[in-house]
């Protein structure tokens, strides 16, 4: 079977889910949508030693031939890293979802629906060798997580959440797109794998860095770095199994994947080092200083979360120094692309299992509000545990994977100040000082989630539930999540040389050719080093300023909230577009047809004879024109004299008269050029016009006195000449030069051949044009059951029977 179609297995499984749903009440939906993660999972398992070794694998699935157009999946150890945590975690959320959601009180099939339209989405985001493809499934992760986002679609700020997240990220997608067209007219191809062999004639050309900025937009936007972050805390309002899902192992990291894909090309340009590292490491302090300020507890891991985010970010920034050091696999530079994978598996076990305790927390209690929790360790021990574990893992205490990565992260961060090129020796010294600090924040947010919540007094009566331990089937999968960041750290090398290592060969191809040649080797002990004795600062002063909190914690007052970036979006959305927006379409929407059609028109006229005009495009030539005989200068008299008389006549009668001598006066002409079936046409178009104005004309408008109808008469001469002259100059100029061959010989030769037809005509609507006829029945049928609802709604605020 094709590995493109596993892609798609997840929007096939989608299609019965309303099935299930309805069909089968007795067994939650969830126990159905199961068993698609689980068998892709086992699916890309099977690749697991072979791309150890340092194979890949590829498989394609023709989309658009003609344009070059193919659904491309590019198995290495990159995507099929993202391949495992995108169905791993999403087996073990969508089981926590099963005794989350109540299948008695929520519309599960389309939870799952959307869940598994955002699988298969994030599955094609990752294996997409082709641009477009990718941009493709980019987009269609922002459109799911926005359904999965507002799924509880009666909150307000539920429905908030989810546009303030598509508004941003599907802004960052198209410029993305942006990047991806300058990148394919650079290397003359859409292909990934193509593009990094031309790297080097790539960062050469005047749009490269054009390119990187704009595909670094796309990546900035979906994994929420500084400034974009704004969409990740509001999107918290989704159900805990979605923010477990899309906001912890996959929807934001599509963007470190995006990064991490592309450093191969961009890594020689000193814009992207400075870029990815810098806002990566100021997405790290941000997030992490706020994170402490917020008292719901899925806020608190929101703004964890950006701060992650950055801190992966600023490793791959700093692992792409390693491209301009000699001898860089002999140099600490190659740490970092490694600690950046490294630590992407450890976030995704430590925080998947905080955000289902969080949910837990909530569900079990009936608030999120930290200032209302505490004292449930002894209530809820096993969630205590579990949450002990994830929050330690998150500040980086030893024994557990997030020590590990965060030793490499410092490693990485100090060496920065030694690197000479791009004026990181003066600057670069920044970058230990601010990693420290951020740290130092870490470790506060990560013991203000754990022990906020579970140590301390419990406050039975400002909790809405009576507070008691969650059923066995909920804590499940948090459960796996704390065994595995206990596992990692103490069998970390069997997880590098498997998982981590054919990654970092993705990523840095300019250092290695297979994943043995990664000779890095994890350790929890590396002696009495910097990286230690940083570590004991941040502990020290991590848990002075946890115990002073009450102290410090007012310093967050002085930030006023009007100055802040969510209040700048909403400046955006409610004042420039709802506001002025909305005065600025009242006053040309204003009801009228006639306007409408009159702003279209000029418009149109205007585009059309300026581009003749400019482009030179306006010839005339008489040379091959047909006689004129003097019944067709009588046939023009006649239709010059309706169309004066429609404008004109004083009477309505006289005006529909005239209107079908104009209409009558057209077929004529379409005799005399031999074009029989639409003067057929034509005839019966007008009769059934004229007979329709006939039998409406008791309900037609009351016809304007004279000086009504002449008050706009300039404006309106002056849209018809417009339209007039431009219709005239299309044609003088398309029949006196011909800039491409007629297509008329074509289907002259193959109207018979090919098609089997003796009526060119009818041949040319069925088949040469079958998709433009289908539409254009597609849309009468469409305006034929508006019609008919408008009129049962008329009907119905009449009184009258439906």
């Amino acid at each position: 079977m094709n590995q493109v179609l596993y892609i798609f297995i997840p929007l096939i499984a989608a299609l019965f889910m309303p099935f299930f749903f309805k069909k089968i009440r007795s067994i939650h939906t969830g126990w159905f949508v199961l068993i698609v993660p689980v068998v892709l999972v086992a699916f890309y398992t099977t690749y697991i030693p072979s791309i150890a070794a340092g194979e890949s694998f590829i498989g394609t699935i023709q989309w658009i031939p003609s344009l070059g157009i193919s659904f491309v999946s590019y198995l290495d150890g990159l995507s099929l890293l993202f391949s495992l945590l995108i169905t791993g975690i999403g087996a073990l959320v969508v089981l926590y979802s099963i005794f989350y959601l109540d299948r008695t009180k929520e519309q599960l099939h389309n939870f799952y629906i959307y869940l598994l339209m955002f699988m298969s989405a994030m599955l094609g985001v990752v294996q997409s060798d082709h641009m477009i493809t990718l941009y493709l499934f980019w987009e269609l992760t922002s459109v799911s997580s926005f359904l999965l986002i507002g799924y509880w679609y009666n909150r307000d700020q539920s429905r908030f959440g989810a546009l303030k997240s598509m508004m941003i990220t599907v802004a960052g997608g198209m410029l993305m797109l942006g990047g991806f067209v300058l990148l394919s007219i650079m290397g003359g191809t859409f292909s990934i794998r193509e593009l990094i062999g031309q790297a080097p004639e790539l960062a050469t050309n005047d749009t490269f860095i054009m390119a990187l900025i704009l595909i670094l937009l796309g990546a900035f936007t979906k994994s929420a770095q500084f400034p974009f972050y704004i969409w990740l805390p509001d999107a918290m309002e989704a159900p805990t199994p979605v923010s477990a899902y899309l906001h912890s192992a996959t929807m934001v990291k599509a963007g470190i994947y995006l990064v991490a894909r592309f450093t191969p090309i961009f890594a020689s340009s000193e814009v992207w080092i400075w870029l990815v590292s810098g806002i990566g490491l100021l997405t790290l302090m941000w997030g992490s200083f706020f994170a402490v300020k917020q008292t719901d507890l899925k806020a608190i891991l929101a703004f964890s979360t950006v701060s992650q985010l950055g801190l992966i970010m600023s490793l791959l920034g700093v692992g792409a120094i390693a491209y301009h050091v000699e001898g860089a696999e002999d140099t600490v530079f190659k740490y970092a692309a490694f600690a950046a994978i490294f630590h992407l598996i450890n976030h995704a076990t430590f925080k998947g299992s905080l955000f289902m305790i969080a949910g837990i927390v909530d569900h079990e209690t009936g608030t999120r509000d930290i200032r209302k929790l505490g004292g449930l360790m002894s209530i809820m021990p096993i969630s205590f545990t579990i949450a002990l574990i994830g929050g330690f893992s998150m500040a980086g205490v030893p024994l557990f994977n997030g020590f590990l990565s965060k030793e490499m992260f410092l490693t990485a961060m100090l060496a920065v100040k030694e690197f000479e090129l791009f004026e990181f020796s003066t600057w670069g010294v920044l970058f230990p000082i601010f990693a420290w600090i951020a740290s130092i924040f870490t470790f506060v947010y990560s013991f203000y989630f754990v022990f906020k919540t579970f140590s301390g007094k419990l406050k039975s009566d400002q909790l809405p539930h009576k507070p008691h331990e969650a059923p066995i089937g909920m804590l499940i999968s948090p459960a796996i999540l704390a065994v595995l960041v206990i596992v990692i750290f103490f069998i970390p090398n069997l997880i590098t040389d498997t998982f981590v290592k054919p990654a970092v060969t993705a990523i840095q191809p300019f250092l290695y050719n297979n994943p043995n040649e990664v000779d890095i080797h994890v350790a929890a002990w590396h002696g009495v080093n910097t990286e230690l004795l940083m570590t004991i600062g941040i502990f020290v002063i991590g848990l002075l300023l946890y115990f002073t909190l009450a102290k410090w914690q007012k310093v967050y007052k002085v930030f006023p909230a009007k100055f802040s970036l969510n209040r700048l979006y909403d400046f955006v959305i409610n004042v420039l577009f709802d506001s002025w927006m909305d005065s600025l379409s009242k006053s040309y929407m204003t009801g009228s047809n006639r306007r409408y059609l009159s702003y279209m028109f000029t418009a149109f006229a205007m585009l059309v004879i300026g581009t003749l005009f400019i482009k030179d495009a306006f010839v005339v030539s008489f040379e091959s024109a047909s006689p004129i005989h003097v019944y067709q200068i009588i046939l023009i008299i006649a239709l010059i004299i309706g169309t004066i008389t429609t404008v004109f006549a004083k009477s309505r009668i006289t005006s529909i008269v005239a209107l079908g001598a104009v209409g009558y006066t057209v077929s004529l002409f379409f005799v005399i050029f031999n074009a029989p079936d639409l003067a057929l046409t034509q005839l019966v178009i007008e009769t059934i016009s004229v007979a329709l104005f006939l039998l409406a004309f008791y309900h037609l408008p009351k016809f304007q006195k004279a000086e009504e109808r002449t008050r706009f008469k300039f404006g309106r001469a002056f849209v018809s000449i417009a339209v007039g002259v431009m219709v005239t100059l299309v044609a003088l100029s398309s029949h006196s030069q011909k800039l491409i061959p007629s297509i008329a010989d074509y289907y002259k030769d193959t109207v018979y051949s090919l098609a089997g037809g003796g009526n060119i005509v009818n041949v040319i609507l069925v088949d040469y044009r079958g998709f433009d006829t289908l539409f254009e029945i597609t849309v009468l049928a469409i305006a034929g059951m508006a019609i008919y609802g408008m009129i049962k709604l008329r009907m119905s605020k009449k009184g009258g029977k439906l």
